[in-house]
């Protein structure tokens, strides 16, 4: 924590603020750059419309970035590299190639389960014929599966 009065709100502060925000930087990281506590940031972010509206602008920068990266992982993708070796009196050599990242299923389960939650989640409900309960008459079960269900029951009478 810094000691010290903190420094006095500056309008430049939106500018440095929303390139740190467009970087990833936390609340916390921003606080640490302004040398504040982080109450501080919070405050700013309250009484200085235009500093609260520069951080969410490059948080969303950030996080845009983020989800565009975790669809080409789920997907898979080929860019650019560059692979360096030594000749033998140490001066490097570049062979610029291809690279091709294979589709990641962690990744694309991820990606599923948040944007389609209603098909992939990982519980699905068990329903019946159109939606309703699933039948199941007595006759369906052996004596014992009988017993065991009724003992399930709280011993409450189950009819056919």
């Amino acid at each position: 924590m810094p000691a010290g009065r903190p420094p006095d709100y500056r309008d430049e502060f939106v500018i440095q603020a929303q390139k740190l925000a467009h970087l990833g930087a936390t609340d916390m990281e921003i606080a640490d750059f302004f040398e504040v506590n982080v109450k501080t940031i919070y405050q700013w972010k309250h009484t200085h419309l235009e500093f609260g509206n520069a951080l969410k602008v490059g948080k969303e920068t950030a996080d845009e970035r983020v989800k565009r990266s975790l669809y080409m992982r789920a997907i898979g993708f080929e860019h650019d590299a560059v692979k360096v070796a030594f000749d033998k009196d140490g001066n490097p050599l570049y062979a610029p190639y291809r690279e091709y990242v294979v589709p990641d299923t962690t990744a694309a389960i991820f990606w599923l389960k948040n944007r389609i939650p209603n098909e992939f989640r990982d519980r699905k409900e068990l329903t019946g014929a159109d939606g309703g309960p699933i039948a199941i008459t007595a006759r369906e079960l052996t004596d014992e599966e009988l017993i065991k269900i009724t003992e399930v029951a709280g011993g409450h009478n189950v009819s056919s």
